[in-house]
């Protein structure tokens, strides 16, 4: 599950990247605040499953459907948080680089072994 977020930094990273270099500085910012939109609240997820796997009992499909909710909310938190605060969105760049990073977990897919 930790892969999983860490290479979801790495895409929001290499996407941060590219739309810097395309559209200059706001989209690179956009960018980041699209990844990170999408990899924070995923890390917390992560977060919380791994502390609920160790407990006597392991988790169970009630918290990983609370788990989940959180997770929702905290990205539409996050979203409101960049629309409030950040006056230079790149709408594009951002929702891009969210969709990007969202989808990134398809790479591991391929690579996983069990």
């Amino acid at each position: 599950m930790f892969r999983i977020v860490l290479l979801q930094i790495a895409a929001t990273i290499i996407a941060a990247c590219v739309a810097g270099l395309l559209s200059g500085r706001p989209a690179l910012v956009s960018a980041l605040l699209g990844g990170m939109c999408c990899f924070v609240p995923n890390g917390l997820f992560a977060l919380r499953l791994y502390v609920s796997a160790r407990k006597p009992g392991g988790a169970n499909p009630l918290t990983f459907l609370f788990g989940e909710m959180i997770k929702i909310a905290a990205t539409l938190a996050l979203m409101s948080a960049v629309v409030w605060l950040y006056r230079d969105v790149n709408w594009l760049v951002f929702i891009v680089s969210f969709i990007v990073v969202l989808k990134s977990y398809f790479i591991l897919l391929f690579r996983l072994r069990p």
